[in-house]
């Protein structure tokens, strides 16, 4: 491919796994990826994560080290024909044969059944992207032959090292400040930041904050289900009903629906919604009522459905508080690990437990905190 004509993505692309940044709980020395490269093992498996996260890299990096044909196809657009086409040439090659399919989950039940057996036999091995939940999207018995691993959405930090990379390849400065501008604009998303690169040093030559912010506004920006914009706009949905605009919630849930978004992805991001922001228990089990409905009715009539659940959620009293203690709570345990739980708090099933004090002096009602010695009368709830 000419360097004219090749994206800056393609260009800065790591081609080994020691060149990849980001997702070191994955691909850092001695975990699960970076050992199945090194031993090229081979098997199937889903990469789960945000957009932008590198998860097509990942799955070119793996193949390339298990030395297989190597096929990319959409799940937005590509159909029975396209398995089967791959298959065939898996009939004139010795080597492994890799299926990288993007947006798994946008495959319907009868796709994934089809795939099963290819995947069963070893015919293929698959590799799908997705940044939906793979128990809800993907058929059991197909789940159930892929190891699914979680990809994080990544830092500020990693960004500016993907931002550094870049602007090496175009052969330009950037200075500090228009380093940490542009990382934080991205919001985890690599593309974002090397979109953006690529468009201001296209346009002016110079990558400056204010260039970014003209080379943003210049962009001509339209709803692509697997491009930005798609986010952009899900987001604003969100945002919108936690602002209590219902206005503005139902105008992006609309650009949602008359852009064939699925029903189901916008209900179960209200479904996320109303457990994280609204105070009242009652919206969740609102927002399920949509989602079911979403499931049993589909489109057009569910857009009724989907409109008054979200002026339900963006008129309810908003309150982070249960999922911020929460949050604080996993904290520390992910800090403190497995801390000692208090004996008048434990199970006490066996003489010996008892005599070892396991349950004494428990009271029911009880004013104290409960909480291990180390974390004693610390409070999540504010």
């Amino acid at each position: 491919m000419s360097n004219l004509i090749e994206p800056l993505a393609s260009k800065i692309r790591p081609k080994k796994i020691t060149e990849y940044i980001g997702q070191e709980h994955l691909v850092g020395e001695g975990k699960p990826l970076s050992q199945a490269i090194k031993n090229k093992h081979i098997f199937s498996f889903v990469l789960w994560g945000p957009p932008g996260t590198g998860k097509t890299t990942i799955a070119r990096i793996y193949s390339d080290a298990i030395d297989a044909d190597f096929y990319e196809l959409s799940a937005v657009s590509a159909g029975k024909d396209d398995i089967r086409s791959i298959i065939k040439n898996t009939e004139e090659t010795t080597k492994p044969v890799v299926l990288f399919l993007d947006e798994i989950h946008r495959f319907n039940k009868a796709q994934q059944d089809y795939l099963l057996p290819f995947v069963e036999r070893g015919k293929l091995t698959l590799i799908g992207a997705t940044t939906e939940n793979p128990s809800f999207e993907i058929i059991a018995p197909l789940l159930s032959r892929l190891r699914v691993f979680v990809l994080k959405e990544l830092s500020p930090e990693e960004i500016e090292k993907i931002i550094t990379r870049a602007t090496k390849v175009l052969k330009l400065k950037i200075d500090k400040e228009a380093k940490e501008w542009l990382a934080n604009f991205a919001n985890g998303d690599a593309r974002q930041a090397i979109g953006l690169i690529e468009s201001t040093a296209s346009l002016y030559g110079q990558l400056t904050i204010e260039n970014f912010k003209t080379a943003l506004q210049s962009r001509f920006l339209r709803f692509d289900k697997q491009g930005e914009e798609h986010y952009n706009t899900i987001s604003a949905f969100i945002k919108s009903m936690r602002a209590s605009n219902p206005d503005a919630a139902l105008y992006y849930l609309a650009r949602l629906v008359d852009s064939g978004e699925d029903p189901l992805f916008i209900a179960r991001r209200m479904v996320i919604f109303a457990s994280e922001d609204v105070a009242s228990p009652t919206a969740l089990v609102v927002a399920n009522a949509v989602f079911q409905a979403c499931q049993q009715i589909g489109y057009p009539e569910c857009q009724e459905n989907l409109a008054a659940g979200t002026v339900y959620l963006a008129k309810s009293p908003k309150d982070r508080r249960a999922y911020d203690a929460y949050m604080a709570a996993l904290s520390d345990v992910k800090q403190f690990g497995n801390l000692p739980i208090p004996l008048n708090l434990r199970n006490a099933p066996t003489r010996l437990m008892k005599k070892l004090g396991y349950g004494k002096d428990y009271e029911m009602y009880s004013k104290e905190s409960l909480l291990p010695d180390q974390l004693k009368n610390k409070k999540y709830l504010k």
